[in-house]
């Protein structure tokens, strides 16, 4: 047996003993696609496992995230920082082999997989990055970017919507040095796949504008071999190499569903080292293994000196290309204080608008932004002015259109931001964050600072009725962790979101207006604070009254019918919840004092997000249904949302606690 077919047999057997040891996980696939794996990592995967994070490395993302064991397997075999103790403690708590992979938390691995799709979707992103940088910075005789992206995915990352939304952008941008190993066992956890996935999968893929490519047997390492050479050929066009596989191959469940999702079984484990031969210690694998990765990753170390003695040369040709390059690649934010007119906003209009100015004038200082939308950027106002759409012709192009897509355009902008380099604006309207929650979800799980703009973001929508109208998204995007929220009252708070998104390590959603709000003087810097005192009162206040967005004006409008009643009323905008609430309790209480009881929260959203403010005694006025179609003005005084009322809610608020106070 030669050594390379001995190193794929250490991939399965020490995929499927961590397996068993944590009597967890998926060993089907990683006995299936061992083979897959392996030949990538010896013959084609450019890494530095002393330098993880080398620029120029290849990008591997594996789609299937439930094949982790067999990742952790290749890391260890071939390098990187995956001991024997960590394939041991495969899914124990706080150890480096989670149950799928981690981004940030295992050496090598470089995004949070395991929602099927999502991981295709990654690679397209950073296959994006890379042509666009490459554009940018490439000069004859210095390819200073040059490098490929390779996926593996199974049956279920093909099922999903996402995944063909994101195949479908890839082939149209004719992302060469995109390259996705289809993993074709047809076998779910169900079982055959033959009653829900029966579609020819290589005319898809051709009709989508990819190079298709076939290997009848995927533990023919000479064929996997030529197969990748052939995809690595073709620049013009993504490519798809459809590898069939067994799962479970080499374990007597062989084929069968049973061991997609379960260990094997001891008894079984042992039958799979007997059929494939093998005798070494659990967690052991023999030198003459070791030795073979070992000595192929070394020799791939040596790629980064290459490259390190290009970008040296690069650097003496091309000095402030050389700079810009390393400033794009540290994530530096931009020097928010030298640009001119970002805090000049003195009429009504609408945040989107504002929103929109605001880009431009960071895209001035911060030429490393891409931003696209899912076919609405005339209406998000997101379109980077005087830069092309990315497109095969334009690799330069600032802009993205990501068609109607909005799950894959959020997952892709994850990779975009993943592959390091740019920043990654995506927008849409607020109410078809429903189609691409997943991706934010996972931006807020890997920490990746995407910034997601939302428009027309509440009844404010108007005419276009409920279906256009967001009730609960704003409370669905709040739910999520290491998500800031913003939803600015006027032009000085959107320049604010916008700052707090740059120079934040986690994602944030900008929720805009469609219609004019006013502009208000006190507004500004005290927005970084996530909540502040935009109106207040002389002396202590009787009554709170606390608003997002356009809601604000509402407020500010009840306040001056309140004071018309001697009632002294504060008007706090809380723009966003999560950074006021990370703030000091000193802070907090000197802006929603614990001693004022009376108050009124009002948002033209859903009410969850807000009992924590109103406490025992407080009034909401917000949504407690969908919206309806009609004209913004008249919707707003439909439901509730007018001066007269907050002021109604807030007497009703004070009455509430003068009640209690005398019940006592």
């Amino acid at each position: 047996m030669s050594v390379q077919q001995k190193s794929v047999d250490a991939i399965r057997i020490l995929s499927a003993e961590a397996i068993e040891k944590a009597k967890s996980g998926h060993p089907g696939i990683c006995m299936g696609a061992a083979p897959i794996g392996y030949e990538l990592f010896a013959d084609f995967l450019n890494f530095s496992y002393k330098n993880p994070k080398w620029d120029n490395r290849d990008r591997f993302v594996l789609s299937a995230g439930h094949g982790s064991a067999m990742l952790y397997s290749l890391l260890h075999l071939f390098g990187f920082d995956v001991t024997k103790e960590d394939l041991e403690n495969f899914r124990q708590l706080g150890s480096k082999t989670p149950g799928h992979p981690e981004y940030g938390k295992t050496q090598g691995v470089e995004t949070s997989t395991g929602p099927l799709g999502q991981g295709i979707a990654n690679a397209v992103g950073m296959a994006v990055a890379e042509a666009h940088l490459a554009a940018l910075f490439n000069k004859p005789g210095f390819d200073v970017v040059d490098h490929y992206t390779y996926a593996l995915c199974g049956d279920g990352c093909l099922e999903e919507g996402i995944g063909y939304e994101a195949c479908s952008f890839a082939g149209t941008q004719k992302l060469g040095k995109l390259i996705l190993l289809y993993d074709s066992n047809n076998i779910t956890i169900e079982g055959d796949i033959s009653t829900n996935f029966s579609e020819d999968v290589a005319t898809r893929f051709t009709a989508q504008g990819w190079q298709v490519i076939k290997v009848a047997d995927a533990n023919n390492l000479t064929a996997l071999k030529i197969a990748i050479e052939r995809a690595k050929s073709d620049l013009t066009r993504p490519s798809v190499i459809i590898c069939k596989t067994k799962i479970g191959y080499g374990s007597p469940l062989e084929g069968n569903a049973a061991c997609h999702g379960a260990p094997l079984g001891e008894d079984n484990l042992a039958k799979s080292r007997e059929i494939l031969g093998w005798t070494s210690d659990p967690f052991t694998v023999p030198e003459e293994v070791k030795a073979h990765c070992l000595a192929i990753a070394e020799e791939k170390c040596a790629k980064e000196y290459e490259w390190n003695q290009l970008f040296a040369a690069y650097e003496s040709e091309y000095p402030l290309l050389a700079a810009q390059y390393k400033q794009f690649m540290s994530g530096a934010a931009p020097d928010f204080r030298a640009i001119e007119g970002l805090w000049n906003f003195d009429k009504a209009e609408a945040t989107r608008s504002c929103g929109g100015k605001i880009i431009n004038l960071i895209a001035k200082v911060s030429p490393n932004l891409m931003s696209g939308s899912a076919d609405l950027a005339p209406s998000t106002k997101t379109e980077i002015k005087g830069s092309p759409y990315f497109s095969p012709e334009h690799r330069e192009g600032c802009n993205i259109q990501f068609g109607i897509r909005e799950h894959a355009m959020a997952a892709i902008c994850n990779g975009i931001q993943l592959h390091g380099g740019l920043r990654a604006i995506c927008s849409t309207f607020f109410t078809f964050v429903d189609y691409m929650k997943g991706g934010v979800r996972m931006s807020g799980l890997m920490n990746l600072p995407v910034i997601y703009v939302m428009t027309h973001d509440s009844i404010g929508v108007g005419e276009d009725g409920p279906t256009h109208q967001p009730m609960e998204q704003l409370i669905m995007m709040r739910s999520i962790p290491n998500v800031n929220v913003f939803r600015p009252c006027d032009g000085k708070e959107t320049a604010a979101a916008f700052i707090s998104a740059f120079t934040a390590h986690n994602p944030t959603v900008i929720v805009e207006t469609r219609q004019n709000l006013p502009a208000y003087e006190k507004t500004g810097a005290e927005a970084l604070k996530g909540g502040y005192v935009l109106d207040d009162c002389e002396g202590t206040p009787d009554v709170l009254l606390i608003a997002t967005g356009s809601e604000v004006e509402t407020c500010v409008k009840a306040k001056a019918l309140l004071a018309g009643e001697n009632i002294r009323a504060r008007v706090i905008s809380l723009p966003c919840m999560e950074i006021f609430d990370a703030q000091s309790e000193e802070y907090k209480d000197s802006v929603i004092p614990k001693s004022v009881k009376a108050r009124v929260c009002v948002e033209a959203a859903s009410h969850f997000a807000w009992y924590k403010y109103c406490r025992d005694y407080g009034e909401l006025v917000t949504m407690t249904g969908f919206g309806t179609s009609g004209p913004a003005k008249e919707l707003f005084d439909y439901f509730g949302f007018t001066p007269e009322n907050v002021a109604d809610k807030a007497k009703l608020s004070l009455e509430n606690v003068r009640l209690d106070r005398y019940s006592h």
